[in-house]
């Protein structure tokens, strides 16, 4: 099983005023970019006490500017070339369809019926015109299974719940409401799940 650790994007202004982003293309603020290095430093550390090689680990990111912003200065941290990594579409964020760039409080009163339906079931009920993270499944799992090597993946809350699951390391209930912190760094592996923060 190859080790992957995991990082959500930094903060954006969308995720300071709580609306959610999705599939927009929202870049680092300054906040965000702080977190990007606490992360790569994180990282290093926890690389350096395992006795791994940064050079020996594939890196991949999800192709939104938040994410590869976040990898861009993690790469830096590690002492590797900023732009030398992967982008693999399968690592996107789970899509919010009509609710992207909405708050909790928009959402319900758009659409009042599907919002409480969500609450009771966030696994499986996806918003309107968006994508639940049941289905996000599907992509996580394929991705996961072309790796061949333990992997540094930059990506999103979204797939990293559905990742989760699909290694059998969080039940899709509890997984729908875990909090994905960012700066931090989520080490999935044969040990289970372990975040350093």
């Amino acid at each position: 099983m190859p080790t992957i650790y995991y990082v959500r994007h930094g903060k954006t202004e969308w995720n300071a005023l709580g609306r959610f982003q999705g599939l927009q293309d929202i870049p680092l603020n300054d906040r965000g970019r702080a977190e990007a290095v606490k992360a790569g430093d994180i990282l290093r550390k926890l690389l350096a006490c395992e006795g791994h090689d940064p050079f020996g680990l594939g890196f991949v990111t999800s192709p939104l500017i938040r994410a590869r912003g976040t990898m861009e200065l993690m790469r830096g941290v590690l002492d590797l070339p900023p732009h030398d990594y992967l982008v693999d579409d399968r690592l996107r964020e789970v899509g919010y369809g009509h609710w992207e760039g909405l708050t909790l409080a928009e959402m319900k009163a758009a659409n009042p019926d599907v919002f409480a339906a969500r609450e009771a079931d966030k696994w499986s009920v996806a918003p309107p015109g968006g994508e639940s993270y049941a289905s996000a499944t599907s992509r996580l799992r394929d991705w996961y299974r072309s790796l061949r090597t333990s992997t540094v993946a930059v990506a999103h809350s979204g797939t990293a719940r559905a990742l989760m699951v699909v290694l059998g390391l969080q039940t899709a209930q509890a997984a729908a409401s875990l909090r994905i912190e960012q700066g931090a760094v989520y080490v999935l592996g044969e040990e289970g799940l372990i975040k350093h923060s």
